[in-house]
């Protein structure tokens, strides 16, 4: 399961709170401290090629695609 969708098993718990809380207790998806799943893309959502520089927080694809209307240059 990944951590994008282990919320989706909510609904099938939802009627059975014992069992949801355990759930949590042990097969939620850790807190990310460092690595490539640490950092979300605010746009699109990806986990890589993030770029953080300046607080963008964007991943290269967006990044490339909305650039000149944050203001950066495209030199060559």
């Amino acid at each position: 399961m990944t951590a994008s969708d282990w919320k989706k098993v909510f609904k099938q718990l939802d009627s059975k709170p014992e069992i949801k809380e355990k759930f949590i207790k042990h097969c939620k998806p850790k807190e990310r401290k460092t690595g490539i799943a640490a950092r979300k893309c605010e746009r699109c959502g990806r986990f890589g090629a993030h770029i953080k520089t300046y607080g963008i927080n964007l991943c290269r694809h967006c990044f490339r695609e909305i650039a000149e209307e944050i203001g950066f240059k495209k030199y060559s």
